[in-house]
């Protein structure tokens, strides 16, 4: 059975630890799920520019806490981080936090940000993760997501907001300028995802010696 259709529940989280009681595990669930929210927090603060484009950290850090949590706890991360975002953290890309930043147009790409940590835990889960070239491959479709729901949303509040909407205009806002940072970053996540699953087996094999 080949590596991308056999399942592997086992994610660069689960060889941090394998807790004996339960409640220990649920505690180590909810510090990972806290890490992961707060790793993207730092990402989105990082940017550089390509062209006049600029590039956030953000999409990566989605991929990576998604591939290294796993579908469930990634998802939760991320929903940690858009919660603590609407409370007033400075955690988005950008100066505005509060509930206030669910009026921007941009909102709908971070609610696209749950599911698409959850795709990339899917993915990490069936061991798509270990090679560069599946790892690139999902964290491609993962990166897909928060445009089905972002761009959708960009149009509706910027027609609400009175401008005259067209689907060039919207293509051209919210789809083309950032097709090629987002295959930089998925590719970036996936040098670095199968990277540290090689230091991870790396040390396992030092630890059987």
């Amino acid at each position: 059975m080949s590596i991308a259709s056999a399942p592997s529940r086992r994610v660069l989280a689960d060889v941090l630890g394998r807790p004996a009681a339960i409640a220990r595990a649920r505690a180590l669930d909810v510090a990972l799920v806290l890490t992961g929210a707060a790793l993207v927090a730092l990402l989105a603060k990082v940017a550089f520019f390509v062209g006049p484009v600029p590039i956030t950290g953000q999409t990566l850090g989605v991929i990576a806490v998604g591939a290294a949590l796993g579908a469930r706890r990634g998802a939760a991360a991320l929903t940690t981080y858009l919660l603590a975002g609407l409370a007033g953290a400075p955690v988005f890309a950008g100066l505005t936090a509060g509930p206030a930043y669910a009026l921007l147009p941009s909102f709908g790409f971070v609610l696209g940000f749950i599911p698409a940590a959850f795709v990339a835990g899917w993915f990490a889960e069936r061991a798509w993760d270990r090679k560069p070239v599946l790892a690139f491959v999902g964290f491609v479709a993962a990166s897909v997501i928060p445009f089905l729901i972002g761009v959708p949303y960009l149009a509706v509040m910027l027609g609400v907001a009175g401008v005259d909407v067209t689907l060039a205009g919207v293509l051209d806002a919210g789809v083309w300028p950032f097709i090629v940072p987002g295959l930089i970053k998925a590719a970036a996540a996936a040098a670095l995802v199968p990277a540290a699953w090689g230091l991870v087996r790396l040390a396992e094999r030092r630890t059987r010696r």
